[in-house]
């Protein structure tokens, strides 16, 4: 069965779990699970993960993301972006520089309320399906962290910034933020990930692509799982060692303490590993189970 990771480039109108679904019926492999929620305006990178792979998934969570957004500036909407409906309109006045200095000044450890227009459940309801039914609730605030912040271009009521910020960071509230700062209102009118975690554009495909492709050209696009464990070094183990990471044992390794990719005498990818005062366990096994 096909497993490994494939790096989608969203197009608009897909959701997430549309990209997952139909990757589910190309590969015709049952699990599939994808790094990192992308609304349905929104395009770019989409690591999509399959068969034996999802079991990376956990591990890709908390990745940093890098994002391109437009701004609406004058413009303020339910759903913090052009797709919902207008709370206020008014005319924008604004120099370069200071949406410059606005955007400069995102960057940092904030706390950030996720809009109701979102996927966060509380009460085991999504906070969406609470909005649609014309519902507002109290949500805690959740601690986010803006690495990078920079303009990169515009003017008038349309300007376009990229960052790159922690997991859970909603763009949408941030350019509402930016608004706010500048005394005008804002919303989010374009939004394109250009980064999740190790993986970017690069080798990137769209779904329409990949669907017009002939099956083993799209085998060929799948990463190996170990791609995204690669800041780790690569431990190679004897027959007897492999034996006891598929058994689930643990085992003498004489190395440094830290974290480890193990790899079997073939060069099969085995396992994350840990070592600890000498003694080798597994964190999470990847090979393929007969």
């Amino acid at each position: 069965m096909p497993s490994g990771i494939l790096i989608i480039d969203k197009s608009p109108g897909w959701t997430s779990q549309d990209a997952a679904a139909k990757l589910r019926g190309l590969y015709g492999e049952r699990r599939v699970g994808h790094g990192g929620t992308l609304d349905p305006m929104a395009t770019g990178v989409l690591p999509v993960f399959l068969g034996r792979a999802t079991r990376a998934v956990e591990f890709f969570e908390h990745a940093e993301k890098e994002y391109v957004a437009g701004v609406r500036l004058g413009l303020t909407t339910d759903t913090e972006d052009t797709s919902g409906a207008v709370l206020s309109e008014q005319p924008v006045h604004v120099a370069e520089a200071q949406v410059r200095a606005a955007v400069e000044a995102l960057a940092g450890e904030r706390e950030q309320v996720p809009p109701m227009y979102s996927a966060v459940k509380i009460g085991g309801r999504k906070l969406y399906e609470l909005a649609r039914a014309g519902k507002e609730i109290e949500r805690k605030a959740r601690r986010i962290t803006v690495i990078e912040s920079e303009l990169l271009d515009g003017g008038g009521a349309h300007w376009r910034f990229r960052v790159l910020c922690s997991k859970g960071t909603y763009v949408r509230t941030l350019c509402r933020e930016l608004g706010e700062t500048l005394g005008c209102g804002g919303c989010m009118e374009s939004l394109r990930r250009t980064r999740a975690g190790c993986f970017g554009l690069d080798g990137a495909h769209t779904i329409e692509e990949i669907m017009a492709m002939p099956p083993e050209a799209r085998l060929s696009l799948l990463l190996p799982v170990d791609r995204l464990f690669s800041r780790y070094p690569a431990l190679p183990l004897t027959e007897n060692q492999t034996r006891r990471v598929k058994c689930g044992g643990t085992f003498s390794l004489p190395c440094a303490d830290g974290t480890y990719r193990f790899y079997g005498p073939d060069g099969e990818f085995l396992a994350l590993g840990r070592v600890e005062t000498g003694t080798a366990s597994t964190v999470k096994s990847f090979f393929e189970v007969n």
